[in-house]
């Protein structure tokens, strides 16, 4: 672990007390309803960091959290709560991190780094998908194109804010969450969420 890797995990629990005081009303975002969205989530594909083709329809029937990761960031001891709920809900909930070098180039590594730190530092067992863009633009990934326009899920514009970002998508393939990077994902409002 490099040095500025081992100051913002240091810094972490800081920082999320200090958000979970001035946490904003934008931090959480939940669908106002559950309407099927114009196309399905399962319909994407993404591909895993050993390069294996992820078909999401193969995730049906399971809740899927979708969070944009960085390994420099002060957020990244996140890998570690993420794992935990990982573990916790390991029969119904699917986490794909999909590592991003979008916000202040804090996911400089190369894909197998990226493998290698994710599995030596935190332990993460979820699936580490390939470095992409998740912002808007021309080169968004198309996972993140759909949980960003609510013209393929039905309801939401938010675009991630931050490295972090966290999406939740139900059973259905339906977008039910929003949570920003301000947000454990140990919180009670993301493990309700879960538990809905």
């Amino acid at each position: 672990m490099h040095i500025p890797q081992v100051v913002a995990k240091k810094l972490y629990p800081l920082l999320m007390r200090v958000h979970k005081v001035f946490r904003s009303n934008s931090a959480v975002k939940v669908a106002p309803k559950k309407t099927l969205p114009p196309e399905s989530f399962h319909i994407l594909e993404a591909t895993a960091n050993n390069g294996t083709n992820v078909r999401l329809s193969t995730l049906a029937g399971k809740k899927i959290l979708v969070v944009n990761t960085a390994s420099y960031c002060g957020y990244t001891a996140q890998y570690a709560e993420l794992q935990e709920l990982y573990h916790r809900y390991r029969n119904s909930l699917v986490i794909l991190a999909f590592p991003s070098n979008d916000f202040k180039q804090q996911e400089p590594d190369t894909d197998e780094t990226i493998a290698q730190f994710c599995k030596t530092e935190y332990r993460v067992a979820f699936p580490v998908m390939l470095k992409v863009q998740v912002r808007g633009g021309l080169g968004q990934h198309p996972v993140y194109y759909w949980l960003s326009h609510e013209h393929k899920n039905g309801w939401c514009n938010q675009k991630p804010v931050w490295n972090f970002c966290k999406y939740l998508i139900d059973e259905k393939g339906r977008l039910t969450h929003f949570f920003d990077q301000t947000v454990s994902p140990l919180d009670t409002i993301v493990t309700n969420a879960i538990e809905s």
